[in-house]
């Protein structure tokens, strides 16, 4: 992996975890085991990710826990099937980390949405106290 590269995966970490943290406050979790687990989940994709990432605010303790539970288990039997087909898993594993980065540039564009949104509003704003409104 480039260092280019790396430094954009750990831009997505970054991203990622400041999302996780704003789970409920009732909540109890490690949110960087919890990074772990969802990033390196080679069964959700990347749009599954990103719902899980995005719902994180809602989440009950339950649901982590559960969510938690599923990501171990999957590790524990991806784990075993790495030692019989070593190259698919190679395959995931490579798939994965691509998809990490593309999650990366969705939430990039999301930001640059939003700010671009704001400024419409704030020259929405602007001209409303212009014309007096």
């Amino acid at each position: 992996m480039s260092e280019n590269q790396m430094l954009t995966t750990n831009e997505v970490d970054a991203i990622a975890l400041d999302l996780i943290k704003l789970h409920l406050p009732i909540v109890e979790v490690d949110e960087l085991e919890f990074l772990d687990l969802l990033k390196n989940s080679l069964s959700l994709n990347i749009s599954e990710k990103k719902r899980v990432i995005d719902a994180v605010p809602t989440l009950s303790q339950f649901q982590f826990d559960e969510l938690t539970k599923v990501f171990v288990e999957e590790r524990v039997k991806f784990r075993e099937l790495a030692a019989e087909h070593p190259e698919d898993i190679k395959k995931l594993l490579k798939k994965q980390q691509e998809e990490w980065i593309t999650l990366w540039e969705i939430y990039k564009n999301e930001q640059a949405k939003k700010a671009i949104e704001w400024q419409d509003e704030q020259k929405i704003d602007d001209i409303k106290k212009s014309l007096g409104l």
